[in-house]
């Protein structure tokens, strides 16, 4: 009798009770599976984790191989392979956690449902770790497999006079594993920061009361950054021990491109806002308003080009460098200076590759997360055609001033090393201005490309 009151005295815990032992695997099914929402939000996330576990494991294995060498120049590759590993490594991490961004809006409005409707905190966590590992760890292995795939055909690839060989790029099954697992630890981190909105107020992720702020602090910091940076390697010779330029060089180019992901959201965020004071076209004004909505997503749009400008500006310096070289250069030298440039071509051919990829995850992403807004717009009456010119303005506007930002980054950290002559040089700037215009037309067919999806939301408007 007494136990029988007490419940009655305490329906909520006796409602958390119920709630904890919520099917939480069955419902994780339910909001994944194809019939609750677009099967792009768990393929393309899945595609993204493939490329970036393929291309890491590809990267590493190649780092692993020069870790291996015992010539002469051996040094000498160690250094660039480090170097390049540094320059892809943020990328590919930007990469990872843009696919585990991917469905956060779609997800995020179900999950606050079922907080609406009693769930716990712990069962809704528990279902998004376990829906965002689930589709990283698929992606990975994916990766992996693709990486083994790709193994004989990056073999041919000749480094030291000849072709370096599968097998030089196994990496081993512990580091596969690491991978996988880091994937995963990725994934996770990534869906328990976006779910914090959601334990802590779901009604406003209901009434899309999360107004985005980025806060002038970022700039500041980045400027820090990048000043201590130059100081570093200004003095770069004084350092004598080459293990220890090996490593500050990586960290100092490393956190380089880390910069542009911290200042990237503020100066998209400033661009957006003089935009839309000068706004005189309803595609101008929409597009400008978007921007200011969610800064960081808008960064994450062109961040792809903006590290791809930045990686541009040390590989074309570096091509002058291996020109000016060969034009003096023993017979018996000129083996390491076309590896150099074998080794740029490589480092640029993965950051494009990352770009093709982060841009169709991110604008099929942006169409997603916002398909109530395109659904509105079609509904009171504007013009499929204008909604377009609204997409491009939104990448093209933020993609120019970003790359050239990245650009000059590039080239306040190359400075010290080899100087304005290298930088301006003719080989230099064709690189750079190929980077720009191939990077440029991957984002423009990553639009394109996305249309059918906007044509299914606006087709679908009853999944809103």
């Amino acid at each position: 009798m007494s136990t029988a009151i007490a419940r009655a005295a305490n329906p909520t815990q006796q409602a958390d009770r119920h709630s904890d032992r919520m099917p939480v695997m069955r419902l994780t099914w339910m909001l994944a599976r194809p019939g609750a929402q677009s099967p792009a939000t768990i393929v393309l996330p899945t595609i993204a984790f493939a490329v970036s576990t393929a291309l890491l494991l590809i990267v590493a294995g190649g780092v692993q191989m020069f870790w291996r060498w015992t010539s002469v120049d051996a040094d000498l590759y160690q250094m660039l392979s480090v170097l390049a590993l540094a320059l892809l490594l943020v990328p590919l991490a930007s990469l990872g956690g843009s696919a585990a961004r991917l469905s956060a809006r779609r997800r995020d409005d179900r999950l606050a449902a079922l907080r609406l409707l009693g769930a716990t905190p712990g069962s809704v966590m528990r279902m998004t770790v376990l829906e965002s590992t689930a589709v990283a760890v698929i992606g990975a292995l994916a990766g992996v497999a693709l990486y083994a795939a790709s193994m004989p055909l990056v073999g041919l690839i000749p480094f030291g006079g000849e072709p370096i060989g599968a097998a030089s790029l196994w990496v081993g099954v512990p580091m596969i594993l690491g991978v996988v697992a880091g994937v995963a630890v990725i994934a996770a981190i990534s869906s328990v920061i976006g779910l914090r909105q959601v334990v802590i107020s779901p009604l406003g992720v209901r009434t899309k009361q999360q107004p985005q702020r980025v806060h002038w602090a970022r700039v500041l910091i980045g400027a820090v950054v990048v000043i201590v940076g130059f100081t570093v390697l200004q003095s770069l010779g004084a350092l004598g021990d080459w293990g220890v330029i090996i490593v500050v060089l990586a960290a100092t180019f490393g956190a380089g491109v880390a910069v542009l992901g911290l200042i990237g959201p503020w100066a998209v965020a400033l661009l957006a806002k003089a935009q839309l004071r000068s706004a005189k076209s309803p595609q101008k004004l929409i597009a400008a308003r978007s921007i200011l909505e969610n800064p960081k997503a808008a960064w994450r749009q062109v961040s792809g080009v903006a590290m791809t400008s930045f990686i541009a500006v040390v590989g074309g310096t570096g091509t002058a460098v291996a020109v000016t070289a060969s034009a003096d250069a023993r017979p018996q030298d000129m083996v390491l200076i076309t590896d150099i440039r074998t080794g740029i071509l490589i480092t640029l051919i993965a950051s494009f590759l990352m770009v093709a990829c982060s841009a169709g995850v991110n604008q099929a992403a942006e169409i997603l997360d916002r398909r109530e807004t395109w659904v509105n717009l079609d509904r009171v009456g504007m013009a499929r055609s204008t909604m377009e010119a609204t997409r491009a303005r939104q990448v093209f506007v933020p993609l120019t001033f970003v790359a050239l930002l990245s650009a000059i980054v590039g080239g306040v950290l190359v400075f010290p090393l080899l100087g304005l002559s290298l930088i301006f040089a003719p080989a230099s700037l064709l690189v750079i201005a190929v980077c720009f215009v191939a990077g440029f037309a991957l984002v423009a067919l990553a639009v394109a490309s996305t249309k059918p999806v906007l044509s299914r939301v606006l087709a679908q408007p009853e999944r809103v």
